[in-house]
């Protein structure tokens, strides 16, 4: 096990990240309540002007959400459906809480989603719909359209994720096989006003991405949907259902999601409340704290974890033994999200590969510490969030019969920190704004 004393302080780093996109408190700071005033990022709405105000939503962070939004608005709230991942729920007063599938959606994921796509769609041109958005809503908003059912969606998405490709590419094949998605829930709720509340999961905030941007203009189109298939090699294995929608659409023949020139977005506002630099200036402020030399290198972390891992190793190595760009004791912080390419049968996620190819890249590193972790609390199909490294972590692993090297060509990240001790297991958190890289320097003797 790595020294618990370094395990600690990476935590409450990690931790004083997740306090500052704690999402309660992040819709409370964009949505305010004066008497019969909305006010939302200085924009004010008379609440005296709408009929019936309407509350929905997705993502694994939207029962928190609802719940600040239920506190603002009080009995002027008539009634809301959100739809969280399982275990993400908690009971809320005027709001129904749905929990489904993810990453792969399931049938209560499909049916909550036709409770919320009526609800918005009942609503007339003097009503108000409030929509919570954050990480994870894309999966649970699912209403497959042109023929494709749940399994298809299931298949497709499943396809994906495996493939390598970046959230933003999977969102577009999924907002061009939904009902909900690209800016078609916001056109589901025309004529009504829609407020947008969300918690970006996505590198650099494109609202679009997020959540697959249900109340957003959608710059993609489906030519782009066959690139992506064609570049990842899945077009052969995709179901039929989706392959003729998708070739279709590029012909053409079917109605493309909502553009920027819809007059739907007249009355329509999207805000963000919360995203991975609030949490790194956050969790920056908190190392500065416990005395270390603190950088946040980036909000814009992309690529293959193991590559990535690489990477954040090097910097390790030159901090330790050049002192630069940082003088130990020094941290520095990096936050997006990484992408795993399958290619062995073990279990794990992104942020534990990343953090046992960083283990190899450290070996015989002295004094030198690393923690990646996901702020939703779940890292791919695991109870973990992410896992600590550091450069005696092989040497270790070794010590039990554990070859870091098959556990990493097996993408075996859980299987390999476990027995270790090294895995960070938080629960649920109910926020999600991507990942955090936490890299500790000290001193060397």
């Amino acid at each position: 096990m790595m020294d618990p004393n370094c395990k600690e302080k990476l935590a409450s780093i990690f931790q004083a990240g997740l306090d500052a996109v704690e999402p309660e408190a992040a819709v409370r700071r964009h949505f305010k309540r004066k008497d019969e005033q909305l006010v939302v990022q200085g924009n004010r709405y008379d609440l005296n002007g709408f009929n019936r105000i309407a509350l929905v939503g997705a993502g694994k962070a939207a029962a928190p959400m609802a719940r600040a939004v239920e506190q603002v608005l009080k009995e002027r709230l008539d009634q809301g459906h959100i739809i969280v991942k399982y275990d993400h729920g908690m009971t809320l007063t005027r709001t129904n809480v749905f929990e489904a599938g993810h990453p792969v959606p399931d049938d209560a994921g499909w049916q909550a989603t036709g409770k919320v796509v009526r609800c918005v769609t009942e609503m007339g041109a003097d009503d108000l719909v409030i929509v919570v958005l954050s990480g994870g809503g894309s999966a649970l908003l699912t209403a497959p359209t042109g023929g494709i059912d749940l399994a298809d969606k299931q298949r497709t998405t499943e396809l994906l994720l495996a493939s390598g490709a970046t959230i933003t590419e999977i969102n577009t094949i999924r907002k061009h096989i939904s009902l909900a998605k690209g800016g078609l829930l916001a056109k589901a709720a025309t004529p009504a006003t829609v407020i947008t509340l969300i918690l970006s999961d996505v590198v650099g905030d494109p609202l679009n991405v997020i959540a697959s941007g249900p109340t957003v203009a959608d710059e993609s189109t489906f030519s782009d949907c066959i690139d992506i298939i064609q570049r990842y090699g899945i077009e052969s294995k995709l179901p039929q259902a989706v392959h003729r929608r998708l070739f279709t659409g590029a012909k053409g023949e079917v109605d493309e999601t909502p553009k920027m020139d819809d007059p739907v977005w007249e009355k329509v506002q999207n805000i963000v409340v919360g995203n991975n630099r609030m949490a790194l200036e956050a969790a920056a402020k908190k190392a500065d704290g416990l005395g270390y030399q603190t950088l946040i290198l980036t909000s814009q972390l992309q690529g293959e974890a193991k590559e990535v891992a690489q990477v954040v190793a090097a910097m390790g190595r030159e901090i330790a033994h050049h002192q630069t760009p940082l003088t130990p004791p020094a941290c520095m912080l990096l936050g997006g999200e990484t992408t795993v390419t399958l290619t062995g049968t073990g279990q794990g996620g992104r942020n534990q590969e990343l953090a046992l190819a960083a283990a190899l890249a450290l070996e015989g590193t002295q004094k030198t510490y690393l923690l990646s972790a996901g702020s939703d609390g779940t890292d791919g199909p695991t109870v973990a969030a992410g896992a600590f490294a550091d450069g005696q972590t092989c040497m270790r692993a070794r010590k039990k019969g554990l070859d870091p090297y098959e556990f990493l060509a097996q993408n075996d990240s859980y299987a390999f920190f476990k027995p270790l001790g090294d895995l960070l297991i938080t629960g649920p958190t109910r926020t999600n704004v991507m990942d955090l890289v936490i890299l500790l320097v000290l001193h060397q003797s």
